[in-house]
Formats: structure tokens, sequence, C-alpha cells
């Protein structure tokens, strides 16, 4: 790999720092849902097994807000207000969360396939 082509950097953060994300591994793929909560956030979603990703400052900056099915709890920063992921308000064995990968440089979101998911309605992927 020459000097140019450095893999994406796989740490991120909100928009003040206070919360940084380190993913274990760079996605292959990553989903765009349509839902009313996600539409509105404009996250780009990477699913990884609960605990696998470092979050730093998490829970001391952060706060969280629970919606609709009651299922998911959705975090962001208490300074500056950006979404940084979501985990699921009961952990089971095998439970993921969700990394808004809009906290990272924008070459790791160019190297996966965004796949697009109807949260709205039908809750089938559209592609």
């Amino acid at each position: 790999m020459s000097q140019e082509q450095h893999p994406p950097s796989l740490h991120g953060s909100c928009h003040c720092g206070l919360v940084r994300l380190t993913l274990p591994a760079a996605p292959e793929t990553a989903t765009s849902c349509n839902c009313s909560l996600c539409r509105r956030i404009g996250g780009i979603w990477a699913y990884y097994e609960l605990g696998s990703v470092s979050i730093q400052g998490h829970p001391e900056n952060t706060e969280s807000y629970i919606w609709g099915d009651r299922t998911l709890r959705n975090f962001r920063c208490k300074t500056c207000g950006i979404v940084t992921h979501w985990e699921p308000v009961e952990s089971a064995p095998s439970a993921r969360h969700g990394v808004n990968l809009r906290n990272f440089e924008p070459a790791l979101l160019e190297s996966v396939v965004v796949r697009r998911f109807d949260g709205a309605d039908t809750w089938k992927f559209l592609d």
C-alpha cells in the first residue's frame, strides 16, 4: 500500500470530541434507514457485537433517548448533541449495537456499501 492509499481511520468522535469511538474493524456494509428518527438524524449505521466498539466518554458525556417499541437506546453527546450510537435497552446473547459512521472521516463511509432500509413502512431493504 503506497503512502497515498492509507486505510480509512477507525477512530471517530462527536463534533466536540467528548465522545470518541474506535471500531474493531472497518465495516463492509452500512445502513441508511428512513424511519422517523433515522431520517432526522441522517445517520449511516454500522453494526457490531455489543461491547466490541470502544466508546470513550460514554456514559458520562452522553444522554439517551428511547422511542417507539422501546427496544433501542439512542445516544448523543450532552455537549454538542451529535448522535453517536445506539444500544439495545435489554442486552441479550449476540446483541449488537449501531454506530453512526457520520462521526468518522468521510473516507471510511466512502469505503463501505450503504444499503437503504425502509424502516418507515415495510421493514425491508430497498436494494
